[in-house]
């Protein structure tokens, strides 16, 4: 019923209302794994943006056009979207469009294995929301902050900024926030060899998200914590973990739905244990 009333407001000249539909739209989206009805309706809000013909909507529809088009593998088209869209928010002075977008091209510039890149766009993100004094969104980027660390190896740095995170989602309330940030943190943890600590930071993130609905990043999870299984010497449970996060990734249509399916046959350079 939400897909159809995005079409019809945007056929019925409500382009303003199409455009905020498609956005309100886009966590739910994004987190249940619907990317391709996401993609639909930010087509649709991105069209509606420019009859209107207003900078600040296109800017807007261009980053959420080019999130979806990430989700889905569409990098040749989502990375000019989120850069047309970065230029046009700089242009205009509004500096949480710009944040939110800088995290954008983070994550894009993590997909193409430029991790510095990723590193650099979040703390600019992070230095923008902490200006404007948003609280919440300064959480959740301090995080992604943390995450980068992590992946290039400062694991102590990251957990330095996954803890501040932590603690501020949690007076916040923002429980999908406190699931990524357990997630980092366990990550953090896996890397130094702490696989105890790794496993009850998963377990933690798990028990949020499967509340939440939140199904790529609870396989993402999942297949993590059965590495971390694996390098503790049970078997068992990494396979249990990964059979789980196969599941959830084969129903996603999702391409990690491979990798996960290599570790259980062995053809991850490890020896199949079946």
């Amino acid at each position: 019923m939400l897909l159809a009333a995005v079409d019809t407001a945007a056929a019925t000249g409500q382009e303003r209302l199409a455009c905020h539909l498609a956005w309100s739209l886009e966590p739910f989206f994004d987190r249940r794994g619907h990317w391709h009805d996401g993609l639909t309706v930010q087509r649709t809000a991105l069209d509606a943006a420019r009859r209107l013909a207003e900078p600040a909507l296109e800017a807007r529809g261009l980053r959420g056009l080019g999130r979806i088009e990430g989700r889905l593998g569409l990098h040749d088209r989502s990375v000019p979207r989120l850069e047309e869209a970065l230029e046009l928010f700089t242009r205009l002075g509004d500096d949480i469009g710009r944040a939110h977008t800088h995290r954008s091209l983070g994550w894009e510039s993590e997909q193409r294995g430029d991790l510095p890149g990723a590193l650099r766009h979040n703390q600019l993100a992070l230095a923008l929301f902490r200006a404007l004094g948003d609280r919440a969104a300064q959480a959740s980027v301090l995080n992604s902050v943390g995450w980068y660390h992590a992946r290039l190896g400062d694991h102590r740095q990251a957990l330095t900024h996954c803890f501040e995170a932590l603690t501020m989602l949690q007076d916040l309330g923002d429980r999908y926030g406190q699931a990524v940030t357990w997630d980092s943190i366990g990550y953090a943890h896996q890397h130094l060899g702490r696989h105890p600590q790794a496993l009850l930071a998963y377990r933690n993130a798990l028990a949020l998200l499967r509340d939440l609905g939140a199904p790529y990043a609870e396989a993402d999870i999942l297949a993590r914590l059965g590495d971390t299984h694996r390098a503790m010497g049970d078997e068992d449970s990494a396979r249990a973990a990964w059979t789980d996060a196969l599941r959830l990734l084969s129903a996603l249509a999702h391409p990690d739905a491979e990798r996960v399916r290599a570790r259980l046959t062995g053809r991850d350079g490890h020896a199949d244990v079946c």
